[in-house]
């Protein structure tokens, strides 16, 4: 809870930046009033943003017993809350987790997740989110996807209409700066709340599992169809929130990229299964 007030206040005090820039103090003083409000809104309404946003859709276990039976084995295992489950209509596979906290929160998969990876995979992806939700990463992953929107918005609009005050003359080398930093700053603020994230949410998927190799198989698989396809409706501020940045076929090995690399992250899930088969084994 404390990183999340820490985040709200510093988008905050971007936005005042931003407001300060274009309109002076009266523009620094309704940002600050945006701000706050903007905070109060996304603690509520964040993650049904990003959910209607993928036109995801709840599904029971009337109508799809299998996967909601793995995602109620493995909350059970993490200790969790039963979350609820939505599917996107999407045929490249991919998911991610969301919520302002465990009894809140939403497991969201792909169409295309159950279509395209095995049973195993599943069930290693959908553990990896469950580790999500158990280690309360959602709210704060929602969140700064809903303000990374709002900074990026504000900056271009503010760089289109180019200032508010007309009684002074504004360097327009400044202004262009401004509608490209405000996007940066709200890209490396995903980055460093997201690549230790995952490394954490991968290793206790692979624990509640069981099945660190299926996780790891499923990451490889997931990216290898995100570098050839790129989701209808995925959005930079959102990328970080999957378990697999749905640019990847872009080129996301960048000083700004959401996610660490997944080599590496299948290398620590290989060690991972190696661990626990030998233990097997004594």
């Amino acid at each position: 809870m404390i990183k999340t007030v820490m985040l709200m206040t510093l988008m905050t005090l971007l936005l005042m930046m931003l407001g300060q820039f274009f309109g002076g103090l009266e523009g620094m003083t309704f940002m600050l009033l945006f701000g706050v409000a903007m905070n109060l809104y996304y603690y509520w309404n964040s993650a049904d943003m990003v959910l209607r946003q993928y036109q995801a859709r709840e599904i029971t276990e009337a109508n799809a017993p299998e996967l909601f039976g793995i995602v109620k084995k493995l909350a059970k295992k993490a200790e969790i809350p039963m979350p609820k489950i939505y599917v996107i209509p999407e045929n490249v596979p991919n998911a991610f987790a969301t919520g302002r906290d465990p009894e809140h929160a939403v497991v969201a998969v792909n169409s295309g997740l159950v279509d395209l990876l095995d049973r195993d995979e599943v069930e290693g992806v959908l553990a990896h989110e469950i580790s999500h939700i158990a280690h309360r990463d959602i709210l704060i992953s929602t969140i700064s996807a809903c303000m990374a929107n709002t900074i990026t918005t504000v900056a271009h609009w503010g760089a289109y209409l180019g200032g508010g005050d007309n009684d002074r003359d504004r360097n327009p080398i400044v202004t262009i700066l401004v509608f490209l930093l405000a996007p940066i700053a709200a890209a490396m603020l995903q980055m460093s709340i997201s690549r230790s994230r995952e490394y954490m949410a991968d290793e206790l998927g692979g624990e509640i599992s069981g099945k660190p190799d299926a996780l790891a198989d499923a990451l490889l698989k997931i990216e290898s169809y995100a570098r050839r396809v790129t989701m209808r409706r995925a959005t930079e501020t959102t990328a970080h929130m999957f378990i697999i940045n749905p640019f990847s076929g872009k080129d996301v090995k960048t000083l700004f990229s959401t996610h660490p690399s997944t080599e590496e992250r299948v290398k620590l899930l290989r060690e991972q299964a190696r661990k626990l088969k030998a233990g097997k084994g004594k």
